[in-house]
């Protein structure tokens, strides 16, 4: 019986590192993480979605949305969450050969 690596399955499956399809894939795996470490960091904070909705001025409904899905949701929406939640913040940008890194 042939073995293959956890690379060979996912380039096979979702496609080889830089491609669209593996870039997506990537992109939706990292926007859920995030969603699921707001949620978690919600309930460990003690506050219902409506709660932290008001904190940041957005109906219950958006915060389940973004739970859910946060790769659809505005920078400037994620930010505010972070701040109501006290988490600290670090964006790392690369352009073109360009790092620009902010804490």
């Amino acid at each position: 019986m042939k073995t293959y690596s956890l690379d060979e399955v996912q380039d096979d499956i979702i496609g080889k590192v830089g491609t669209p399809g593996r870039d997506k894939f990537e992109y939706e795996l990292q926007m859920d993480l995030v969603g699921q470490a707001i949620k978690q960091t919600r309930l460990e904070r003690h506050l219902t979605q409506e709660e932290l909705g008001k904190l940041i001025g957005v109906q219950k409904a958006q915060i389940s949305r973004l739970e859910n899905n946060a790769g659809n949701v505005t920078l400037d929406t994620l930010m505010r969450v972070f701040a109501a939640l006290k988490a600290q913040v670090k964006l790392h940008i690369e352009l073109a050969n360009i790092n620009f890194a902010e804490q």
